[in-house]
């Protein structure tokens, strides 16, 4: 590979950057740019979608900085009234890159046009981030590697925009967008795998106005059973819920009516749960109601979707789990 500072050499990896105002957290985004310890060609795509505070003056700064230690800067924008949201900014920021893999990092507030009081998670990337990430990509091809993507496809630069503009109005204007989980879902739909490389490689910065809080939970779960049901539930005849309460019971009300049917069992440890003998869906149309056993996990049978959460029962739930000898992916899938 050739050395970053070789103005011949095509950058390799396109870390992807969409700006609004970001001033308070740009500084220490871009000097984690700076301080990657990645040798090979890279180069920083950044959009500036409609900042009005002192951004564009900060990038023009550090555009110097990384230029003169052998890292090109691209930065494009706009100056319309109103930004045009992270979906956008990140598809234009790819369109002007050139990389063959893309890192994608953000920076600071940036919201929808409909959207207010929305960020970004504020990302300050470890200094090893690309150079794990790219090996991992490597020898990976298909695959995510964390927020890190082949650009092929080529029409990898138009994801973000053609999920976000399959989307209602009115979910834009309350809900948010988790565009990474959209992203995540398509990835897999095409065929794509997933790599966890398994070190810190980026610090988020959590705070009230964090881009997080701006997607509802609701939105989030919505995606997950949809996609649950066309990716997974297809390929069962029936299937059991590990979890006869409140996230068991949530998840099977919110299936389709097609999927509901397949759900032959409840199941759990909880002797109270499992003595009631059934779940009664009361909301259900059908006549008669719904009456879904409740098993101990033992006397249930696979496949399971699980709905319990990891690592909170002191790995009591982990044992349990381990003793049925089952295959994840075949037997059962973890929901929560």
């Amino acid at each position: 590979m050739r050395p970053r500072g070789d103005p011949a050499a095509a950058p390799h990896v396109s870390i992807i950057l969409p700006v609004h105002n970001a001033e308070r957290w740009l500084h220490e985004c871009l000097r984690s740019v700076l301080q990657q310890d990645f040798a090979g060609p890279m180069e920083l795509s950044v959009f500036n979608d409609a900042s009005k505070d002192q951004s564009l003056r900060i990038l023009e700064e550090w555009k110097a900085k990384l230029e003169g230690s052998g890292i090109p800067v691209v930065i494009g924008g706009h100056e319309s009234p109103y930004p045009r949201g992270v979906g956008y900014s990140k598809n234009q920021a790819i369109a002007q890159s050139s990389g063959s893999y893309l890192c994608f990092l953000d920076s600071g507030p940036h919201g929808c046009p409909e959207v207010l009081n929305t960020v970004t998670q504020d990302d300050v990337m470890m200094p090893q981030r690309v150079r794990l990430q790219l090996d991992a990509a490597t020898r990976h091809p298909t695959s995510i590697i964390g927020c890190q993507v082949r650009r092929e496809p080529p029409d990898s630069t138009e994801r973000y925009t053609r999920w976000i503009n399959q989307l209602a109005p009115e979910q834009l204007l309350t809900q948010g967008v988790p565009e990474d989980l959209l992203l995540f879902y398509n990835h897999l739909r095409k065929g794509g795998g997933v790599v966890r490389v398994d070190q810190s490689l980026v610090l988020y910065r959590y705070h009230p106005d964090a881009a997080t809080h701006s997607v509802l939970e609701t939105t989030i779960w919505t995606h997950r059973v949809r996609f649950l049901e066309e990716r997974v539930l297809p390929r069962w005849a029936a299937f059991t819920i590990w979890n006869a309460g409140r996230q068991g019971r949530r998840l099977y009300r919110n299936l389709s009516a097609g999927a509901r049917r397949k759900v032959v069992a409840f199941c759990d440890v909880d002797e109270n749960k499992i003595r009631k003998g059934f779940y009664c869906y009361e909301d259900s149309e059908e006549a008669p109601k719904p009456r879904v056993p409740i098993l101990h996990f033992r006397a249930a049978r696979p496949p399971f979707v699980i709905c319990v959460k990891l690592d909170l029962t002191r790995g009591e739930f982990e044992a349990n789990l381990r003793s049925l000898h089952l295959q994840e992916g075949r037997d059962f899938l973890h929901f929560s």
